[in-house]
């Protein structure tokens, strides 16, 4: 009898199956500190004790981030450890903030199943839960991603594909309980500009491009416990259809949001994802560019001190983002590698 984990395919999942995922993580100091060398973000709610405790919280809270791929990392190797690609979120939502010493556990629920009509995969569609030590939920949402079959002849289940929100509504985002922004430190955040100065249909380029280097990508990626194939196994992926590792689409994720700063400095939280796609894979190399544009706005019910912005972040390889490159009437302008609809927190007047 085998010993070791070859994952599970296709057909290994069922609609209403529950996956408990192994290995809990602890967060540390080190873990922010390393995600910091490696993305480079300077939100100050993040990056100082002092903005964070004269906002009402102990000390500063871990990068919305960084939290997302931790939980996130525990499901790979239940889920996508024979994935082709992560297609998608959906109906995500922060509840929580998570501090250093706080610990991550994740399960998932299998949501929806269908065959691909190559008949080699299929789409899984699963709601991972993340809740800490004392199981509050610290983030849930939906993702869904390509998984090869086993065997090509096994019969394909019923399909049976999610009705899933086009956004998370306003009113049912989570605003850090025994907090108040009123007067936050602008010359700590390096931005004058707060939720009132944004207006529907403004589009911001973010300016910045980082480079992605291999070493740095797989470091990242090993921090979340993320033991997805595709990320770490030249000798395998030198033979497949690109002839190299993936970037991990958490990791572009991660670089647009640090990208964004300059722009929207005082987006200090990050409250929900409406939808993310990862257009074009992202290579060790390529040059991440990023711009955004603010859908809409919304104040907080109860909350004078924080008010809603919904972004949507276009981030591109090797292409500088001036003429705003994106979407078109077929398809995304060539370049485009991500593009994701979210809501932040930002400080009011």
């Amino acid at each position: 009898m085998t010993k070791t984990n070859a994952g599970n395919f296709f057909e290994d999942f069922k609609v209403g199956q529950v996956l408990h995922h192994a290995t809990p993580r602890t967060v540390g100091e080190g873990d922010v500190a390393l995600y910091q060398a490696l993305f480079g973000s300077r939100f100050s709610l993040q990056s100082s004790a002092e903005v964070a405790r004269k906002a009402g919280y102990t000390h500063a809270p871990v990068d919305d981030f960084l939290a997302f791929h931790i939980v996130f990392g525990k499901t790979v190797p239940d889920i996508s450890l024979n994935a082709v690609a992560n297609l998608g979120y959906a109906d995500c939502r922060f509840h929580k903030p998570v501090f250093p010493g706080d610990t991550l556990s994740t399960e998932s629920k299998v949501i929806g199943l269908k065959e691909n009509s190559n008949g080699e995969t299929g789409t899984v569609y699963v709601r991972s839960t993340g809740r800490n030590q004392r199981n509050e939920i610290v983030i849930d949402y939906v993702r869904w991603v390509m998984v090869r079959k086993r065997d090509k002849a096994h019969p394909a289940p019923e399909a049976d594909v999610p009705h899933l929100p086009d956004a998370v509504e306003p009113q049912h985002l989570l605003a850090p309980e025994k907090t108040n922004f009123k007067g936050f430190d602008l010359v700590a955040s390096g931005s004058p500009h707060l939720w009132d100065d944004y207006e529907a249909g403004e589009k911001i380029d973010h300016v910045d491009g980082v480079t992605i280097e291999e070493a740095e990508h797989m470091m990242a990626t090993r921090l979340y416990q993320n033991t997805a194939k595709v990320h770490f196994n030249q000798y395998t992926e030198g033979r497949g259809r690109f002839g190299r590792r993936l970037i991990y689409g958490g990791h572009v994720i991660s670089l647009a949001r640090a990208l964004s700063f300059n722009g929207l400095g005082n987006a200090v939280l990050i409250a929900a994802i409406n939808g993310g796609r990862h257009v074009a894979p992202c290579f060790g190399g390529d040059t991440v560019f990023a711009w955004s544009e603010v859908l809409a706005k919304a104040p907080l019910d109860g909350r004078a001190d924080l008010g809603a912005l919904r972004i949507r972040t276009i981030a591109t390889k090797d292409l500088p983002c001036a003429g705003f490159p994106g979407p078109k009437d077929k398809g995304y302008d060539e370049g485009v590698i991500l593009d994701l609809d979210y809501w932040v927190l930002m400080p009011r007047r």
